[in-house]
């Protein structure tokens, strides 16, 4: 196994001890939570410059490097649910939306055709990004600050809702777009 693959590999562990930071309690949880999925995000950026640069780009790695990053994301908002930073249609959505197009590149590959990522889904998944983070640095100030700020209650609340309204439309926007730019393959016997 190569280094990009054992980065990919390496983030689905550290998905899993961000998932148990911040769904635990315990002092500062929050805190280490937002380091994992810092440090998650790292190896995603790592993974493919390396395989790029380095020519190490295998079936593997094409198969698990976005799969790592779907779970790494849907396991973030997912947690985020009960600490009401996301409402859970939402993140439906965003999950629905993943599925949906990792099933299309599943037929089109069948087909022997490669689907490749666009701009707008790079677009869609930064904001993703930036949207959980957003919510994991409040949550940080919050164990950092015991006695909240009086602009924290606003901030998550517009700041958080103006992240999520802004991903959520990528997400629907550059989903559709990708679904109908393919639709080809969805009518294909």
């Amino acid at each position: 196994m190569n280094l990009p693959n054992k980065l990919t590999v390496s983030r689905l562990f550290v998905t899993v001890l961000f998932v148990f930071c911040l769904t635990a309690q315990f002092p500062y949880s929050r805190s280490l939570a937002l380091l994992f999925f810092a440090v998650a995000s790292i190896t995603d950026y790592l993974d493919g410059q390396i395989a790029r640069r380095h020519q190490l780009i295998t079936d593997f790695g094409k198969l698990m490097d976005p799969l790592a990053d779907k779970i790494l994301t849907a396991a973030a908002f997912i947690c985020l649910i009960p600490l009401h930073a996301i409402p859970a249609w939402v993140v439906i959505i965003i999950i629905a939306r993943e599925f949906l197009i990792t099933g299309l590149r599943l037929l089109a590959s069948n087909n022997g055709v490669v689907l490749p990522a666009e701009k707008l889904g790079k677009h869609k998944t930064l904001w993703q990004i930036i949207t959980i983070v957003f919510f994991l640095l409040l949550l940080t100030l919050k164990e950092w600050l015991p006695s909240q700020p009086g602009w924290m209650p606003a901030l998550w609340t517009t700041g958080g809702g103006l992240l999520i309204t802004v991903t959520t439309i990528l997400t629907v926007y550059s989903g559709f777009g990708y679904l109908w730019k393919n639709r080809c393959l969805l009518t294909a016997d």
